[in-house]
């Protein structure tokens, strides 16, 4: 959504379930040129979102004080188990660092 000649903002609601039973709807934004982090991202994917919480106080025409919070996403990754078309490289262990790990001398 382009908010003013100058300014750009998208948001997008995540459903988080770490107690299934009870999901939250958690809205994020999105704003300048981050917008475009969110091409790509299909809705029932798992992602990671990471993020910056922002507060922000203001004041109305009556004088009356309100503040307002947001959630300001920066970076999104896809969990691995939402695209498994994705190769993943996994770093080789040269064999000498893993002799090199078990050779210590401590008792436990």
């Amino acid at each position: 959504m382009q908010v003013t000649n100058s300014f750009q903002k998208r948001e997008f609601v995540v459903e988080y379930a770490e107690n299934p039973t009870y999901p939250e709807y958690l809205k994020f934004e999105v704003i300048q040129d981050r917008c475009q982090i969110l091409d790509g991202i299909n809705p029932g994917e798992e992602i990671t979102i990471h993020f910056n919480l922002k507060g922000r106080k203001w004041t109305d025409k009556n004088g009356e004080v309100k503040y307002f919070n947001s959630l300001q996403a920066w970076k999104i990754d896809k969990s691995v188990e939402s695209d498994m078309n994705q190769d993943i490289p996994y770093p080789e262990i040269p064999p000498e660092a893993i002799e090199s790990q078990t050779d210590d001398d401590l008792p436990f």
